[in-house]
């Protein structure tokens, strides 16, 4: 299901997580929204804009968390983090491979107009319990088009965070700046 033809990709997303209900209280909903592009392999960039100016990239050596409030930088290289995680679903997805690695893939079944695809990953000690991928699929039967619509994660703790992706620009030409980050003049930076 994870298409090899689509190298990179843009789109607005929301997020909506969602905390677990504790005992006698509702669970707690936070909303936020933003832009998406990556660029296979291993390249990403997540604007968020609002509620708060949040912005995460990965340059193929290193993942950078930049958050603006905080003007604070955390960087960390990359292959140690990257590994089992919803983002590697997206920007190796070509790689069958490499995601066989880190991830059990199983096709679920159709719903709501999309093709679902579950990974779980192969390490039970992270923080990551199951990861659902829903891509619309268009066109004929003969050359299908594939665009990915919705990335469901479930934590190890509960908490339920679903990403909808709108506006999904498959192939564009990205320009290489794209992923490059620099930290802002002034910010503390954590290297991990």
């Amino acid at each position: 299901m994870f298409v090899k033809n689509v190298k990179s990709g843009r789109a607005d997303f929301s997020q909506v997580v969602t905390s677990p209900a504790k005992e006698g209280q509702l669970p707690k909903v936070k909303t936020s929204t933003g832009q998406f592009e990556f660029a296979r392999p291993n390249r990403f960039r997540f604007n968020y804009t609002k509620p708060f100016e949040q912005t995460i990239v990965a340059d193929g050596q290193t993942l950078w968390l930049y958050d603006a409030d905080l003007n604070q930088v955390t960087a960390r290289k990359q292959s140690a983090v990257l590994g089992s995680t919803p983002a590697a679903l997206i920007a190796s997805a070509a790689d069958l491979q490499a995601l066989k690695a880190d991830f059990l893939l199983a096709d679920a079944p159709d719903a709501n107009g999309l093709q679902w695809v579950t990974a779980t990953p192969k390490s039970k000690d992270g923080q990551l319990q199951s990861v659902r991928v829903g891509f619309r699929v268009a066109g004929e039967a003969a050359a299908p088009t594939s665009t990915l619509e919705v990335l469901e994660i479930l934590d190890s703790f509960g908490q339920r965070s679903v990403l909808t992706f709108k506006q999904f620009q498959s192939n564009p030409a990205l320009p290489s700046t794209a992923f490059a980050f620099k930290p802002p003049v002034g910010a503390d930076v954590i290297r991990q």
